[in-house]
């Protein structure tokens, strides 16, 4: 394979039946993670064999169909991206086409814990801005939430992708009874740096050895206390993703919320999913999904992959139904968020 930039085309774009033009890829490249994030999987977590994820080459590939198909948005996602073995190469490959113009950003959601090691080669890649996991300021809270983290550690990552001249923008899952309390601090914290705050409500994905209607806080309460702190402007900013912004009068930066619970995002969705597997998935909350591993290993010739894109994309469903079950207590969804990719 080339390095080489390529020459753009542009090409007809995704459109789903209901409309909505698929310009967002985001690609798990991992399920494996070094954190145990209490809300995302439990600690004795069994991954995938090493044998079944699609390779560096054959991820690139099928990003790539991607993207002559029309996405300009592309996010690398886990688990946790930064522990898969050399990562920094497909970083360098999807690179060409920001070179290119094809696509207009190569962007990644991280826990923090291998920016110190990465910052600088990733803002070589092309990469302007990424997203890091952070629930709390409480070293040992982080602890307790992370099981394995180390809040040192991610700071640290912080001020290395900031020292590299990554726009940084902090996401935190609301957690009832455990960071509650923090939000404003948090808000103070990613604002004093320069950093957009993303505030998101807890997903029923996969089991987690523990029972998610402890943890579910939403957001539409946490906005209401906000508001008797802080100044909330309502703005039109969007990155692509599913947060609605707003100005915090008090502080100057953004925040976003995220709210798969109280308040869906379907309407606007021009994102789909892609397992380190090769698994496609149209919707986060649906079990639907496409298998393009098969098409990729068939051919060298993108011709069967691709016809399984447009057929997958053909039905990407109106909307999720996520509802955290107080009965059963059973995720919605049985697969893990690091399988889907966060």
């Amino acid at each position: 394979m080339t390095m080489a930039a390529e020459i753009f085309e542009p090409k007809p774009t995704l459109v789903d039946p209901f409309g909505r033009h698929v310009s967002y890829l985001r690609v798990s490249v991992t399920d494996r993670c070094d954190f145990r994030c209490v809300y995302c999987m439990s600690e004795h977590m069994t991954f995938l064999p090493k044998r079944d994820l699609l390779s560096l080459e054959e991820l690139d590939r099928l990003c790539s169909a991607f993207v002559g198909k029309g996405v300009k948005r592309l996010r690398i996602t886990g688990g946790e991206p930064l522990v898969r073995k050399n990562i920094l190469w497909l970083f360098r490959a999807l690179s060409r086409h920001i070179e290119s113009g094809a696509l207009d950003e190569l962007t990644l959601t991280t826990n923090g814990s291998q920016l110190v090691k990465y910052a600088e080669q990733l803002a070589a890649c092309g990469v302007r801005r990424i997203n890091v996991s952070l629930d709390t300021l409480n070293p040992d809270r982080f602890k307790a939430i992370t099981r394995w983290g180390d809040f040192s550690t991610v700071t640290d990552g912080l001020a290395a992708a900031e020292k590299a001249g990554l726009a940084v923008k902090i996401n935190a899952v609301a957690l009832k009874g455990v960071n509650e309390e923090e939000i404003e601090d948090l808000v103070r914290f990613a604002h004093g740096r320069g950093a957009d705050l993303t505030l998101i409500e807890t997903m029923p994905l996969g089991d987690i050895d523990g029972d998610r209607t402890d943890q579910y806080l939403p957001l539409s309460i946490v906005r209401a206390r906000l508001m008797d702190r802080f100044t909330l402007e309502d703005i039109p900013y969007r990155t692509g993703g599913p947060a609605r912004y707003v100005r915090v009068k008090e502080t100057g930066g953004r925040l976003g919320f995220i709210t798969p619970m109280t308040h869906n995002f379907c309407e606007s969705c021009n994102r789909v999913r892609l397992t380190c597997t090769g698994t496609l998935y149209m919707c986060l909350g649906q079990d639907d999904a496409a298998d393009l591993r098969a098409p990729l290993r068939a051919s060298t010739d993108d011709s069967a992959l691709l016809a399984a894109i447009d057929g997958a994309i053909a039905r990407k469903p109106k909307g999720h139904d996520f509802i955290i079950d107080r009965r059963t207590k059973k995720p919605a969804v049985g697969r893990h968020m690091s399988v889907t990719g966060g």
